[in-house]
């Protein structure tokens, strides 16, 4: 896998059937290792590692119901008083570029969920916008923001 814009951590991999597999520390189990878990599992430690965000309230591919189609959102934050969603991740593999078709994909998952803050990203380039819900519009962040910003 390609070298990302996030942070290195010690990756456990291990080969199954000839898959290669790593290990979601959110999930607690092994996962298909393609681009976009890469960029999932890059990104989520940098969330825990270096921003300091709780891994008990993170959830990885977490289901949620958009009209009559069952989706799944990369990863949420939930808060932590009766587990109201806070944040949603949507990632991509590198070689995707994040284009506005990325953003409608998270903003329909924000229809449902009603967050504070999303973030999108493809490894090398992410995005990070606090949702304004009065003025009606994503209020653009120079940086993904520590855990206690939020």
């Amino acid at each position: 896998m390609i070298s990302l814009n996030l942070p290195a951590y010690p990756t456990k991999t291990t080969n199954d059937g000839g898959r290669t597999m790593i290990y979601d520390f959110l999930r607690r189990r092994y996962v298909a290792l393609t681009p976009e878990e890469w960029v999932r599992q890059h990104f989520t430690h940098f969330l825990v590692d270096h921003k300091h965000y709780p891994a008990a309230l993170l959830a990885n591919e977490v289901t949620l119901r958009l009209g009559t189609q069952a989706r799944r959102c990369d990863s949420v934050l939930y808060d932590r008083n009766g587990g109201r969603p806070r944040l949603i991740a949507e990632y991509k593999a590198p070689h995707v570029a994040i284009t506005q078709a990325v953003f409608n994909q998270i903003s329909a998952y924000n229809l449902v969920l009603r967050v504070d803050y999303l973030i999108v990203s493809n490894g090398l380039t992410h995005y990070c916008c606090r949702m304004d819900y009065e003025a009606r519009r994503p209020v653009f962040l120079r940086d993904i923001p520590d855990y206690a910003e939020l």
